[in-house]
Parts: C-alpha cells; structure tokens; sequence
C-alpha cells in the first residue's frame, strides 16, 4: 500500500476549528498525503462523534485519525472500519466508563490555567487572553488573535458523559506529549500515552503545536502514515 492511499482525517480541540491544523496540513499534502479536516461542533461528544463519522463517510481507504486536546476523546469513538491508527496530539484520552472531565481535572492544574464556567446557553467560552497566556504561549500575537476570533465555545456536554470502549484499545496509537502544555497537565498526558501502550514522544511544545510547532505534529503523524502504508 502507498501512502497516498492513506487519508489522514484530522479533528480540532475545543475553542478552535479546522484552520487550527493549517500547516500540518499543507506539510503533509505536500508530501501526497491525502488529508481532511473534520468539523466538529462541539455540541455533545455524541454529536462530534457523528460529525466525525460523517467526514469519514467522505474519504476512500484506510485512514489516520488525529485529534487534538478534546478531540482525543472524539476520534477514539469513532466508527471503527477502515480506522487503521490514532495518533493523539496533546489530547485527552478517557478510558471505558470515563468522562472527559475526569482525566482533564485529574492532577492539579497549572497556574495558569484559565477559569472555566459555562455561560447561560451551557457553552464554554475561553477567555481572549487565554490564547497567549495557556492556550499557545509560543504563538505570534497576530496567531492569538486569528485564534482567538475563530474560536468555538465547547458544551458541557461533550465533557461530561462517560464515554464508550476506545479504539486505542484496538488498533496502534501515537501520542505527541506537550511537555510545556499549561492545559492539559503533561504528567496526565504520560499516564494516559503509558496506558494506551502508545508510541510517545515527549517534545518541548505548548498546547497547540499544530500551530506553533507544526513540523513535530507532521513528524508524528507521518510515522503513523508509514506505519499504516508500510513505507
């Protein structure tokens, strides 16, 4: 098999949309990688569940499921047929009968992590200074700005709901763990690789390297290519 018969189908975190993965995929269709971007509406896990299913129903071959932070959970639910490896990019990885909520709050927070409340229509919002302060440290002021105007407010929904039997436990995964993540803990990020028997590899990144270290996003999502493809 080639590795242009592989689709790559990436899926955003919460508070960011397909552009979040912009250079990742231009990197890899450069290399003739075929790549998606899933939409994900961040209503309920079981609706950003469907929505990924729905992209999936859109491409031919075996495929590569990446998920950002949240997304983690969401491309471990997945509709399981021509899913041939998950690759984790500084992502929340619930076990069986687990919610999201459970492995995010599971050690102290950093710092400066933002306060998280819902507002009246039980979305979650992050706040605007968030992007440069927890988000995307390592990102350009104009790249806060961009992510911060693109933002899409997560639900409570997606959070709390104990999620079903993860793929992970079924087919190889990736974890790229974000050692200087100041959302997801990156001691929580080890335990769940650890437990999911992943391929890990520990970088010097913030929270979001598909945008500020896109080449490490690329590297590790390429080895799972191959290792789908075979070359």
């Amino acid at each position: 098999m080639a590795k242009g018969d592989v689709t790559v189908v990436l899926a955003h975190g919460a508070w960011a949309d397909g552009s979040s993965w912009s250079r990742v995929i231009t990197a890899l269709e450069a290399e003739g990688i075929k790549v998606q971007a899933a939409p994900l509406p961040l209503t309920s896990l079981a609706d950003d569940v469907a929505a990924l299913n729905r992209s999936l129903d859109r491409t031919e071959g075996p495929i590569v499921l990446a998920g950002h932070a949240y997304a983690g959970a969401v491309i471990a639910l997945a509709r399981p047929a021509r899913v041939k490896a998950l690759v984790y990019v500084a992502a929340l990885a619930p076990d069986e009968g687990e919610k999201v909520a459970d492995v995010f709050y599971r050690l102290p927070p950093h710092q400066q992590v933002p306060k998280l409340a819902p507002d009246d229509n039980g979305l979650i919002w992050l706040p605007e200074d968030a992007f440069a302060t927890a988000l995307a440290q390592n990102a350009s002021a104009e790249e806060h700005a961009v992510l911060a105007a693109v933002q899409r407010p997560i639900s409570l929904n997606c959070i709390t709901v104990p999620v079903g039997r993860p793929l992970w436990k079924d087919v190889p995964s990736w974890f790229l763990i974000a050692e200087r993540d100041r959302m997801i803990v990156p001691d929580t990020q080890r335990y769940m690789a650890e437990r999911m028997k992943a391929n890990i590899r520990a970088l010097p990144v913030d929270h979001t390297p598909s945008v500020t270290a896109p080449t490490a996003v690329t590297d590790i999502i390429r080895d799972a290519v191959r290792a789908v493809s075979g070359n």
